[in-house]
């Protein structure tokens, strides 16, 4: 699966990892009761969907929120 990770869905353009990071992000503010989720506690939790280094994840980070 991992060839594809960087291809954009034809739903939303997101990528599998986009879409991963964006699942932990949540699941982890719920637990939290909306609150800031450090970036440590997401990469710990993306980490076990994903071989993601912490500047590939700071990269996907920055891309969902424009900046770039």
């Amino acid at each position: 699966m991992e060839k594809f990770d960087n291809l954009p869905d034809v739903r939303d353009g997101l990528t599998r990892k986009q879409r991963v990071v964006l699942y932990c992000l949540h699941q982890l503010q719920q637990e939290r009761g909306n609150r800031y989720v450090p970036t440590a506690m997401l990469y710990g939790h993306v980490v076990e969907y994903l071989d993601i280094s912490v500047e590939e994840l700071q990269s996907i980070l920055q891309g969902l929120m424009g900046i770039k």
